[in-house]
């Protein structure tokens, strides 16, 4: 028969059970986090909106705000943005500015627009449109709209 004996130290006992639990918690969220994916969970903010390359890249784009769209996009439009915009561009302005886009450092830039078909607009609307701006893989401006006579036009949030 053998007989170990150790001395243990209050304070390392105390932090070898905290690295054990930080361990515990990181491995709980991390199994929390693959299963909200796989049951399509809204994450709580938007994806980065750099390196969106492919029409994959834009629909997970807009699926971070809780969009449910069309696999690929109906529209693909090339736009230069104006050196100097006038009042019409007031309001779309301001609507990207809200949501954290600045168009104003792109003037005279090409960029393209993607549309997306929206699969789930809360009220049941159909003929509503998602589109995004893009400059170099990168998203800088969006919208949700309705294409119909006297439809509407928000930013990409979800509307709770």
């Amino acid at each position: 028969m053998f007989i170990w004996t150790a001395k243990l130290h209050r304070g390392r006992l105390v932090a070898g059970a905290l690295v054990i639990l930080a361990l515990c918690g990181a491995a709980a969220l991390a199994g929390g986090a693959l299963s909200a994916r796989e049951v399509g969970a809204v994450s709580p903010s938007p994806a980065s909106p750099k390196g969106v390359k492919d029409d994959e890249d834009r629909v997970a784009y807009l699926e971070s705000y809780g969009w449910e769209v069309s696999p690929e996009a109906v529209s693909v439009e090339e736009l230069l943005i104006p050196e100097e915009f006038d009042e019409t561009y007031s309001q779309y302005l301001a609507l990207q500015e809200s949501q954290g886009f600045d168009l104003t450092k792109y003037r005279g830039k090409r960029v393209k627009r993607y549309s997306y078909t929206v699969l789930n607009y809360p009220s049941g609307e159909t003929d509503i449109q998602a589109g995004l701006l893009i400059y170099k893989d990168t998203v800088i401006g969006g919208e949700i709209l309705s294409s119909q006579l006297g439809g509407f036009i928000h930013g990409l949030a979800f509307p709770s």
